[in-house]
């Protein structure tokens, strides 16, 4: 594979296993966990658990596929550049690009939630002003060097996996107790089963469900972009990607089930977090303010993985000859700059949404979908390329050391189950509305990759994307 940078001029490998698992970790404990889980509880009752169960069975098989495909060749940065050898250059530029937008739109998407939760504290204050300090924070501090970033990362997470954990355990203390709340509800594992309350709306509430909870997982894949700066990935990739199952079922599925065997499913507000209702049935009367500072904690997680990650895919695009050169310079600590000022102009630019649509959860909505969307769209170029390479190295399949179980059935049957995932999201006005407008992003795309093709004919010593 042509590459344009030298020995001298690559990213740094200085992420380690603590770094890689807590980021791992982070990418699974979505900002739509903290924000959307009493929305999901109430249209799909407790039948959301398995929601959860579901949606991380499938998205486990899709992360052992990338997993077997960077482990088979060092040399692959990320899934792009996988995507690129085994489909072709325009995989690579379609991958690449929609990847890039999906984490400005998530970066700009978390640092406006993050203006709406401080008014938590400060009623008046204008929500653009927060806005615009996390993302300068993140800016800077991600300008000095890679392991910054992994050790923000890392303690991000690790609030992220406290608060969960001490929900958790109250919620285990409450049910141990038989804890009757003011409402008069008696904690019981029973309201998990009781009737009413696992298919409250039928098949059409479970499978609305769905719509919700795949904004939760989004960034899951995070790590599919960290192999050329993670030390000893023959070791630290396997594991952070074992660990999915278990992260989905005691993040998701046990914490969701302690809020229901608490609250009951009839008693959780839609609007409202069922981390707080939970600690506030407690006697906790700062729990309100805490899961707030998590919730805000979450979104800066969220936001400073886009921030990095839009930085390196510029990077990788330049390298290989599917961006400009002038993204492919990195700095003395060995971070792409120039392609993180870009990335954080058109995050910048983004937030002018706070101003077309001052009403933070409307403009949180609309852009949570369009990302949603994207992701979908990444995790099934990924298993393309998986069953691509099953059938052009079946020799390299053969010796991994981490095969993907299920292999080219379980690679067929995530893709129909991301199939099924868009045809729902055009089942809700919302989401629908999102989803009618996509298609013109990757006309746009197929256009400019089209120019771009035919001025890398025409200029003689151009750098080409070639297979290695």
């Amino acid at each position: 594979m042509s590459r344009i940078n030298t020995n001298e001029d690559k990213l740094h490998r200085g992420l380690n296993n603590r770094h890689i698992q807590l980021m791992s970790i982070g990418g699974a404990i979505g900002t739509g966990l903290f924000m959307g889980a009493g929305k999901t509880i109430a249209v799909s009752g407790t039948s959301i658990i398995l929601t959860y169960a579901v949606i991380g069975f499938f998205l486990f098989f899709m992360m052992r596929a990338m997993g077997e495909i960077l482990l088979s060749n060092l040399e692959f940065k990320s899934f792009s550049d996988f995507c690129t050898h085994y489909l072709g250059p325009w995989a690579g530029y379609f991958i690449s690009w929609s990847y890039w937008l999906t984490w400005v739109v998530v970066a700009i998407a978390d640092c406006t939630v993050i203006g709406g939760y401080l008014r938590f504290w400060y009623p008046d204050l204008p929500s653009w002003i927060p806005a615009l300090v996390v993302l300068g924070t993140l800016f800077t501090l991600n300008l000095v060097a890679v392991r910054l970033f992994g050790e923000m990362e890392f303690w991000f997470a690790l609030i992220k996996v406290l608060a969960i954990g001490a929900l958790i355990v109250t919620g285990i203390v409450l049910i141990s107790m038989q804890f009757v709340s003011p409402t008069g509800v008696q904690a019981s594992l029973t309201h998990l089963v009781e009737e009413g309350s696992v298919f409250p709306y039928g098949l059409a509430g479970f499978f609305a469900g769905f719509q919700i909870a795949i904004f939760s997982f989004g960034g899951i894949e995070l790590i599919g972009t960290t192999a050329a700066e993670t030390r000893s990935p023959e070791r630290n990739l396997p594991r952070a990607i074992n660990a999915v199952p278990v992260r989905v079922l005691f993040f998701y599925v046990l914490a969701l089930g302690c809020i229901i065997s608490v609250s009951s499913w009839a008693e959780i507000a839609a609007d409202k977090s069922p981390f707080v209702q939970l600690f506030v049935l407690a006697g906790l009367p700062a729990a309100a303010g805490i899961i707030n500072l998590v919730v805000i904690t979450s979104a800066m997680s969220a936001a400073n993985s886009g921030v990095f990650a839009t930085s390196r895919m510029l990077y990788g695009m330049a390298t290989v000859g599917q961006g400009s050169t002038f993204f492919a310079k990195l700095s003395a600590s060995s971070v792409p700059v120039r392609g993180l000022i870009f990335s954080c102009l058109c995050m910048l630019a983004g937030l002018s949404i706070l101003f077309i649509v001052p009403e933070v959860m409307t403009a949180f909505t609309v852009l949570t979908t369009i990302s949603a969307i994207l992701y979908l769209f990444v995790w099934s170029m990924i298993l393309v390329a998986y069953l691509k390479y099953r059938q052009r190295r079946p020799d390299l399949h053969m010796n991994s050391k981490f095969k993907m179980p299920g292999g080219i059935f379980m690679a067929w049957a995530c893709l129909a189950f991301f199939a099924f995932m868009i045809y729902l999201l055009a089942l809700e006005p919302d989401t629908a509305q999102a989803l009618s407008v996509m298609p013109l992003w990757f006309i746009a795309l197929a256009i400019f990759y089209r120019i771009r093709s035919r001025k890398q004919q025409t200029v003689p010593g151009k750098a080409q994307l070639k297979s290695s």
